[in-house]
């Protein structure tokens, strides 16, 4: 016979130390609450008989506990029909613990939108103050590094984008020297050919893009630019911008000019037809009416291009905000997407931002424009110049330069830390 006691705080905490170590089938003999918590007396299943005659087993009721799987003791009892044998001596029933009742699970309490407002205002302040501290160390670990950043914040660069490009900037560079190793580094990641021109190559271009960007001026810029080269009698222009008054025929007037045929069509279908009558020219340019991008038919004429075998050339205009650029050309990309054109230059303060656009998004800058004139305020990208005016510090009475602590709240609010 091997019975042991098993000393716990709670009875659950003893039944787990008998199941752990004489396995589920247990036998508990006794229980009572003790100074140092409950105490339990149990044996093996297979002691049982040391304990208990084979006999006593056929009597009319036997009591045996048992541990059930979730380590708690059950009461098991089993009936015999056999006569009862002669009594036997007395002998101690183990005690039965009886389960407690299981409360039911509670619902999870509902936070009022209040109090979630309020953890997220005190997340945004440790933030803050994290970054204000990590800003400050790097201040005083890698100066120059600090006020590249700066820079860079000040002139309309993305802090992901700025972050990126500083990673591996030398320690030992002057601030001079590291401005000029942090536009290098952006010229890098620029995508430009400043010596192809797509008017060299040819085929079908369709010029997208939201409304007040000058597709359709572009579009005679570009239909220009190849009758000069190859001439008149190799480029047509088509127009699916039905919906503007006066659309069709500012394009006309284009077209008379250059000499050049106008083909409009509402379709589709027409479309596909128009294109295969014009497969001997050198250069077809559709232009489209202009869409914003949260337009649900931006899908639409993707997708009619696309089944056409139309290129699209995206127009963004270089006065746009960072965040709005980003949402055009996520709205109009796609696999038929060849490049972009910069229009406005003429109107835009600095090009850190479009710039920016271009390289996170890996998309190739064809052309950039910068005034009204056709052909002539169109021209082949050159990056040292997108590249100076991106760069460009602002003023220091300035009021969008950043000072002080400012630039580590610009840099926590965009979640990537500071240097």
């Amino acid at each position: 016979m091997n019975v042991r006691k098993f000393v716990a705080a709670s009875a659950r905490d003893a039944l787990r130390k008998v199941k752990e170590l004489l396995g589920p089938d247990a036998i508990i003999l006794s229980n009572r609450a003790g100074a140092d918590g409950v105490e339990i007396m149990a044996v093996a299943a297979g002691d049982m008989e040391m304990i208990v005659p084979p006999e006593d087993k056929k009597t009319d009721k036997d009591y045996i506990v048992r541990l059930s799987r979730q380590g708690q003791a059950e009461p098991s009892v089993t009936r015999n029909a056999r006569q009862k044998p002669p009594p036997l001596a007395p002998r101690p029933l183990p005690q039965i613990e009886r389960k407690k009742p299981v409360e039911a699970p509670r619902q999870a309490e509902i936070v009022p939108a209040e109090v979630m407002e309020e953890i997220r205002l005190l997340r945004r302040m440790v933030e803050q103050h994290l970054a204000g501290f990590a800003w400050g160390e790097a201040a005083r670990s890698e100066p120059v590094k600090t006020e590249i950043l700066r820079q860079m914040l000040d002139a309309g660069f993305s802090p992901r984008l700025a972050r990126d490009l500083l990673a591996t900037l030398p320690r030992e560079l002057s601030t001079t020297q590291a401005l000029a190793w942090a536009r290098t580094a952006a010229s890098r990641a620029l995508l430009v050919d400043e010596a192809n021109d797509i008017i060299e190559r040819g085929g079908v271009y369709a010029l997208v893009g939201p409304t007040g960007v000058g597709k359709t001026t572009t579009t005679a810029k570009l239909a220009a630019r190849c009758v000069l080269r190859h001439g008149a009698n190799k480029v047509a222009l088509v127009t699916t911008d039905g919906y503007r008054i006066g659309a069709h025929e500012q394009l006309r007037i284009y077209g008379r000019i250059l000499g050049v045929p106008v083909f409009p069509v509402n379709d589709a279908v027409e479309l596909r037809q128009i294109l295969m009558s014009l497969t001997r020219k050198h250069m077809v340019l559709v232009d489209t009416i202009g869409m914003s991008q949260r337009d649900g038919k931006v899908e639409e004429q993707t997708a009619m291009f696309e089944q056409s075998g139309v290129s699209r050339l995206l127009l963004l205009s270089a006065t746009g905000r960072g965040d709005t650029l980003d949402d055009v050309v996520r709205a109009y990309g796609g696999p038929d997407l060849s490049g972009c054109i910069l229009s406005k230059l003429d109107e835009a303060a600095s090009l850190a931002a479009p710039l920016d656009v271009l390289i996170r998004h890996r998309l190739p800058l064809f052309y950039v424009a910068n005034g009204q004139r056709v052909p002539e305020d169109l021209h082949l990208p050159k990056r040292a110049y997108l590249l100076h005016r991106a760069f460009r510090d602002l003023p220091k009475a300035s009021p969008h330069r950043l000072d002080g602590l400012e630039p580590r709240l610009v840099m926590a609010s965009a979640g990537g830390g500071c240097v």
